[in-house]
């Protein structure tokens, strides 16, 4: 399939990177990408990006309440995905661990991996909002990041915090439910 009708993901990668640097978004700068192929089609594809030596993922910041400058990073991370949308950029996978945090001297710096499952789409208020769901946001961080965003956006924070609280809790409570499933169905038939 990845032959005939739809490009590889090292290809999409590379292509994807291209585009964030373009719009100023920071990700590991592309390099190349190789795909073997067969008769039959693809093979496997490789992606070789710049390597960043960074700090830490945006997953320090939900395993630790206490970790350093934490609300400073949630305001400069609102502003960060509040570009990507401005960019028209639907990030798919945007996940805790694939936003890389770089300290420097000017601040924080942010990037972006695991870029193959992005649309560059019109970015409406409920996209938005919805594509927060993935980052594993707790309440807490949710005000600080939905304070930021509704100052960038000129819409109401009310809005924004109920809105992007939704998204998140549903699909925390979707993967709590799966999670729940699964170790129910081990229980049940038992692992030998």
């Amino acid at each position: 399939m990845y032959k005939w009708i739809r490009l590889s993901k090292a290809k999409r990668s590379f292509n994807y990177a291209s585009r964030l640097i373009d719009c100023d978004i920071s990700t590991p700068f592309p390099i190349a990408y190789i795909e073997e192929t067969s008769v039959f089609g693809l093979k496997n594809s490789y992606y070789i990006s710049e390597h960043i030596d960074y700090d830490f993922e945006f997953r320090a910041l939900i395993h630790n309440p206490k970790f350093p400058d934490r609300e400073l990073l949630l305001k400069q991370f609102a502003e960060f995905t509040f570009n990507l949308h401005q960019n028209n950029i639907n990030f798919l996978d945007h996940s805790p661990g694939n936003t890389l945090i770089l300290k420097t001297d000017k601040g924080y710096k942010f990037y972006l991996i695991d870029l193959n499952r992005m649309r560059f789409e019109n970015m409406t208020f409920d996209k938005r909002m919805h594509n927060f769901r993935r980052m594993w946001l707790s309440k807490t961080m949710i005000k600080v990041i939905a304070k930021k965003y509704a100052e960038l956006y000129n819409k109401p924070y009310q809005e924004i915090h109920e809105v992007m609280l939704k998204h998140s809790m549903a699909f925390q409570h979707k993967i709590n439910r799966k999670k729940l499933r699964r170790s129910g169905r081990k229980m049940q038939f038992g692992t030998k």
